[in-house]
C-alpha cells in the first residue's frame, strides 16, 4: 500500500526544532522526500550565529528512517535565498510539490515601547518569508501547468497564530505578521486554484520555544503525550499537503491538542443605515453607543480566555 504522499517532495522552513521539526518528520513518514530549511540561530528573537547544525540533525533523522532529505540552511526572509531553496528542491527531487511555511522569531513589546527594528524584523522574517518562499513556490508551479496545459500538483500550508486571532498586548508585530499571512494565504489560493495548487493556514498551538513564555504555568504532564507537544499538529499539516485535501482552499484551522476548528470568514455583526443622505456624527452616536454599551462587559475577552487557557 503505497503512502499519501510517496512520490512528492516538500520544503519546510523553520524545521530545524519545533513545530517545524515535527511537520518535517510527519511529511517524511507520509512518504515525502523533503527539504529541511532552518538558519539555525539559537536564539528565539534571531539571534546568534546561524548553524547548519538543525537543519542537518533533522534531516539525518529522516535518512535513517529511510526517508529522502536535504538539509538548507538560507535564510527566508532575504529574496534571492528564498528562490535557492525553492530551486534546490527542484533540482535535488526533480520539482517541488508541497511548501510548508513555518519559519519565525519573536521580538516581544509593549506597543508604546516597541523600536522600528523590532517591527521589521518580525515582520520580515514571518510575513515577508512567507511571501519569498511561496512567490518562487507559484512561479514554479504556474510554469508547469503551463507546460502540461494543465492543473499540476501543489500544496502550501501558512502558519499564522491565535494571536492573530486573539490580540496579543505584547505582540503587536507578531500579531500583525501572522494577520497579513491570513490575508497572503486567502490571496494566493484564489490566485493559484486554476493551476491546482491549494493554499491554507494554521493557528497551532504548541509548547516550543517560541512560546515558552505563553505557556509558563501549564506544564507538561509527567506521563503520556503532552497536550501541547508539536505532534498534534503535525498531521494536519500533513493531511493538508495530502492529495485527500484537494478541496480545502484558502481555509484557516486551529489546531492543538487532538483538536482542529475550522474557523469561519468574518461576519458582519450588526448593520446600521442613516436616514438621511449620509452620516452624521450625532446620527452614529445616537446609534453606535447604545449598541455598545447593551453588549455585557464579558464579551472582551482576555486572550488567555479566547485561547480556552485557564489557570487552576
Amino acid at each position: 500500500m503505497s503512502l499519501p504522499l510517496e512520490g512528492l517532495s516538500a520544503i519546510v522552513t523553520g524545521a530545524g526544532r519545533g513545530l517545524g521539526r515535527a511537520e518535517a518528520l510527519e511529511l517524511a513518514r507520509l512518504g515525502a522526500a523533503v527539504v529541511v530549511n532552518d538558519y539555525g540561530q539559537p536564539g528565539r528573537d534571531g539571534s546568534g550565529e546561524a548553524s547548519a547544525g538543525p537543519a542537518e540533525e533533522v534531516a539525518a533523522e529522516i535518512r535513517a528512517a529511510g526517508g529522502k532529505a536535504l538539509a538548507h540552511t538560507g535564510d527566508v526572509s532575504d529574496f534571492p535565498q528564498a528562490q535557492r531553496l525553492v530551486q534546490s528542491a527542484v533540482e535535488e527531487f526533480g520539482k517541488l510539490d508541497i511548501l510548508v511555511n513555518n519559519a519565525g522569531i519573536l521580538r516581544d513589546r509593549m506597543v508604546f515601547s516597541m523600536t522600528e527594528q523590532e517591527w521589521d524584523s518580525v515582520i520580515r522574517v514571518h510575513l515577508k518569508g512567507h511571501f519569498n518562499t511561496t512567490r518562487f513556490a507559484a512561479a514554479h508551479w504556474r510554469e508547469r501547468s503551463k507546460a502540461v496545459d494543465g492543473p499540476v500538483y501543489g500544496r502550501i500550508v501558512n502558519t499564522s497564530s491565535e494571536a492573530f486571532l486573539a490580540g496579543s498586548a505584547g505582540q503587536p508585530n507578531y500579531a500583525a505578521a501572522k494577520g497579513g499571512i491570513v490575508g497572503l494565504t486567502t490571496s494566493t489560493a484564489l490566485a493559484l486554484a486554476k493551476y491546482g495548487v491549494t493554499a491554507n493556514a494554521i493557528c497551532p498551538r504548541a509548547r516550543t520555544r517560541m512560546t515558552e513564555d505563553v505557556f509558563a504555568g501549564f506544564e507538561a504532564p509527567d506521563a503520556g503525550l503532552d497536550p501541547l507537544a508539536p505532534e498534534h499538529v503535525a498531521p494536519l499539516v500533513g493531511y493538508l499537503a495530502s492529495p485527500a485535501a484537494a478541496r480545502v482552499n484558502g481555509q484557516l484551522l486551529v489546531v492543538h491538542g487532538g483538536m482542529v476548528a475550522l474557523v469561519d470568514r468574518p461576519r458582519v455583526q450588526a448593520k446600521f443605515d442613516s436616514k438621511q443622505e449620509t452620516f452624521t456624527y450625532d446620527e452614529l452616536d445616537a446609534l453606535l453607543t447604545p449598541h455598545y454599551a447593551a453588549r455585557p462587559p464579558g464579551e472582551t475577552f482576555a486572550a488567555a480566555e479566547v485561547l480556552g487557557l485557564k489557570r487552576e
